[in-house]
């Protein structure tokens, strides 16, 4: 495939557009990250009011624990299916990640991802699903089903450790391979296996930013 045929795919597969008031629209196939993160031709897009576990987080029932984090992006995959994704933000991250409300048709993803109870509603910055949160826990859906730890408190737990168990308490692995140059923090799927080798250009992060700017990329599914 030349360039100009590629670019034109690339085009047709994912339609960008900018109002005045600086909103972003996207539209196309997505690659899923985790529950509440997945990628559009490039672009990586957090889902809007909502936390979902991460991917290597487990919680518990009465039968013991489950690997919720990968059930949760089990469950984004669900609802998306084959369909192309539609997402409408107005707000950057410091992770470069745009912060959005997705759909497939009339479907809102994030409303439907906290209703299933694979994510709940992210109460630091909004209480947008708070009422749909406060119905999955109700209803005993998804992670409401048994005892787990909020996203959020998850992950600054296996921060603080990781960040011990290095020197120099960079604990962000930053790994070269087939699939470019990719970033693994404490709580991403392949963090546990992924040994760094410096002398093949690989290398440690203090945070996800630094991984950015220097030219690596967060993992997608």
């Amino acid at each position: 495939m030349n360039g100009a045929i590629l670019t034109a795919a690339v085009l047709c597969a994912a339609l960008w557009s900018f109002s005045s008031a600086s909103a972003a629209s996207i539209s196309g196939p997505p690659r899923l990250i985790d529950g509440d993160t997945l990628a559009i031709a490039g672009r990586v897009i957090r889902l809007a009011d909502i936390d979902a576990p991460e991917t290597r987080q487990r919680c518990e029932t009465t039968q013991g624990s489950y690997a919720c984090g990968e059930q949760a992006t089990d469950a984004l995959a669900r609802i998306i299916g084959n369909r192309d994704v539609h997402c409408v933000g107005d707000t950057i991250d410091r992770f470069d990640r745009l912060i959005a409300k997705c759909s497939v048709g009339d479907v809102d993803i994030n409303r439907e991802m906290v209703n299933r109870g694979w994510a709940v509603a992210f109460r630091r910055y909004s209480d947008a699903y708070l009422s749909e949160e406060l119905e999955a826990a109700k209803s005993a859906r998804g992670i409401w089903r048994g005892a787990f730890q909020r996203p959020v408190d998850y992950r600054a737990a296996q921060w603080k450790v990781a960040k011990q168990d290095h020197p120099e308490g960079c604990p962000i692995k930053g790994n070269i391979s087939s699939n470019g140059r990719i970033y693994h923090t404490p709580w991403s799927r392949h963090y546990t296996r992924t040994r760094i080798n410096t002398a093949r250009g690989e290398r440690w992060f203090c945070s996800e930013q630094d991984a950015l700017n220097a030219g690596w990329r967060a993992p997608t599914r």
